[in-house]
Formats: structure tokens, sequence, C-alpha cells
């Protein structure tokens, strides 16, 4: 009786043994796996980040670019140059907007459309037509 349990006990050591290996592969497996995905992700962050920062470059040289053609020598010099007859506006034709200027330039433009006015300042006279059914 005494063989039978020793080898009880070394069997149930063995399986907790194989336990535990296969216990800690599993860890150490997951951990590998972890620190991959983690390598992924700053890879495609750091990628990201070149592209954010390759467009912000882009944005300022267009920018800067921009100010180089609305500056007054270079219209002044290609006025002259393409030979458009281009004039500074006169004071007359200036006319300051206190509120916002696209709803009125809309207004501006589309203001016979709204009214109910027509020519020569009279309202249009509107005629209704419909069926009478019996």
């Amino acid at each position: 009786m005494n063989t039978s349990a020793r080898s009880a006990f070394a069997n149930h050591l063995l399986i907790y043994t194989l336990v535990a290996i296969g216990f800690g592969g599993t860890i150490g497996v997951g951990t590998v796996w972890m620190q991959h995905e983690i390598a992924l992700v700053a890879k495609a962050n750091k990628e990201i980040e070149a592209s954010i920062q390759d467009c912000e470059r882009k944005s300022e040289q267009l920018t800067t670019e921009i100010a180089e053609e609305q500056d007054v020598s270079v219209l002044l010099e290609r006025n002259t140059r393409w030979k458009l007859g281009l004039v500074p506006p006169s004071q007359d034709n200036k006319h300051d907007v206190d509120e916002d200027p696209v709803a009125w330039m809309a207004r501006k433009h589309n203001r016979e459309l709204f009214t109910d006015l027509g020519v020569g300042g009279s309202p249009a006279p509107v005629s209704l037509r419909g069926v009478v059914r019996p």
C-alpha cells in the first residue's frame, strides 16, 4: 500500500507540474502577443504622425505661396505685364457691410425673387384658377 501512495503522489505532482508549465507558457505567449500588438500600434501611430506633419508642412507651404501671390507689387506687375487694365476701386464703389457678407450678398442677389412687388413697385397681379366639381 505504501508503493501505491507514492505513485499516486508522483502522478499528482506530475499533473500539477504540467499544468503549471502550461499556464506559464500561456502567459508567456500572451505577453509576447501583447508586445507585438503594442509594436504594431506604435508603428501605425508614427506613420499617422508623419502624415499629419507632411500635411501641415504642405499647408504652410501653400499658405506662403498664396501670400506671395497676393502681394500688391506682384499683382501690379502682372496687371501691367498681361495688360489687364485693372484699376483700384474708387471710394464710391466701396460699401461697408456690418452683417454677415454671405447673407448680405445672397439677399442683394435674390431680392427680386422674394418681393411681392411687380414691375414699377406695384403688387403683381395674382390669378387663381380652380375646378368646381358638382
